[in-house]
């Protein structure tokens, strides 16, 4: 099945199961973090979506452990990058219907939260099809070591992902139920 079909079948999977309420428990998540040794200072985030997995809890409370979180805004040629926000701060609305903060201060996330479609155990993640997230881990890569995390509900999970060379793998996946 190629991409696009995929995506397709799990967008609309996804909507259709998002009365369920699931979400990951911020605590353990932390705590994984810290058993791992995932130090970080900056950590970059994003404003869920499309009936995305919400992180904004995880942010709040990892905002609360004193983390600086940021969250990325879309640039010009498909580009993007982080920029410091907490919760209360406003947001805006791009050309695109995603969040955005109205911060300009710009920094250069230590891990980043990883929206996905779908994802295999090989820690491949499809996405929306723009490559974002992939020319950003590119670039960021070229500056510093930054730990990728995919956050999803577990059924997402397909037993194969195609992947192409502009395709990043991540770190780790997280959902509700199991730790990749």
């Amino acid at each position: 099945m190629i991409k696009s079909e995929l995506r397709s079948r799990i967008l609309k999977l996804r909507k259709n199961n998002s009365y369920m309420g699931l979400k990951i428990n911020p605590k353990k998540l932390f705590y994984f973090l810290k058993k791992n040794k995932l130090n970080f200072k900056f950590l970059g985030g994003y404003y869920p979506c499309n009936y995305e997995i919400d992180d904004l809890e995880i942010l709040n409370f990892l905002r609360k452990k004193n983390l600086n979180i940021s969250i990325p805004i879309i640039k010009k040629n498909k580009q993007m990058d982080f920029f410091e926000w907490s919760i209360n701060e406003p947001l805006k609305v791009n050309k695109y219907g995603i969040v955005e903060p109205t911060s300009l201060k710009k920094v250069y996330p230590d891990l980043i939260f990883v929206p996905l479609v779908a994802y295999d155990n090989s820690l491949n993640r499809l996405g929306y099809g723009g490559g974002f997230y992939d020319r950003y881990i590119n670039k960021i890569a070229k500056l510093k070591k930054i730990t990728k995390i995919g956050l999803a509900f577990s059924y997402q999970k397909l037993k194969k992902i195609p992947v192409n060379n502009y395709d990043k793998k991540l770190d780790f996946i997280i959902t509700e139920k199991e730790i990749l």
